[in-house]
Order: structure tokens, then sequence, then C-alpha cells
């Protein structure tokens, strides 16, 4: 009788492990989910800065978006850094450093970061309009 319950309420339904190239497609997905989150929390805090501009500085109204939303803090503390660093944009613009020799192109031995690509999804550039 034990045999035949085992049978029909398996201990696990599913294989605990997964195929190392599914386990590689799960973990991206993963990471696209996260950042489409991420990319959502920071537009909605930069509206609800605009939003309370005349009543509230931006960092009071960032954190009180955060703590309004119940966002947990391993990912609030990445919704308010990045909600700053698109802030900062308009406020202080970017200065390159002096390159060894006055060019722009980067050293041989250091390759290219592509970090603003990586964050704006597929390369295209993001507008955000605020009032």
């Amino acid at each position: 009788m034990f045999a035949f319950l085992r049978r029909l309420f398996p201990e696990r339904i599913f294989k605990r492990k997964l195929e190392p190239a599914a386990e590689r497609r799960l973990r991206l997905a993963q990471a696209r989910a996260e950042e489409a989150i991420i990319r959502a929390h920071v537009d909605n805090a930069l509206m609800f800065v605009d939003t309370l501009a005349e009543d509230l500085s931006f960092d009071r109204a960032i954190e009180t978006y955060i703590r309004e939303m119940a966002i947990p803090e391993p990912l609030a503390s990445t919704v308010a850094t990045r909600t700053l660093v698109v802030l900062g944009q308009d406020l202080v613009p970017y200065r390159r450093r002096a390159v060894e020799g006055g060019t722009d192109e980067p050293q041989q031995d250091q390759p290219k970061l592509r970090l603003n690509d990586a964050s704006q999804g597929r390369g295209s550039q993001r507008t955000i309009k605020r009032a």
C-alpha cells in the first residue's frame, strides 16, 4: 500500500536539477526580469521626484517612493542609486578624464566599457521626460 501511495504522491514531481543549458537560460531570463523591475521602479521614482518637487527634496521623494512601495532593502538601494544617477546626469555633466596622448581612444590593454548600453537595454537610448 505504501508503494502505491508513493507512486500517487511522489516526493518531488519535477527534477531538482536542470540541464546546464536550461540553467543558463533560466539565469539570463531572471536577470532580464530583475533589470526590467529595477527600470520600472527608477522610472516611477523619477515621476515621484517630479511630482513632489515643490513639496519635497529629491532625496526625500525617493525615500518616500521606496517606503510607500515597500521595496525590500537590497532592491531599494539599487533603485535609489540608479534614480540618483539619472538625476545626476541632468545636474552634473560627465567629464572625461584626459587619456595619455590626448586622444579619446581607450588604451589597448583595457576593453571599452559599455555599462550605459547594458542599463538602457539593447543599446537604445531612452529619454525620461520630466516637468
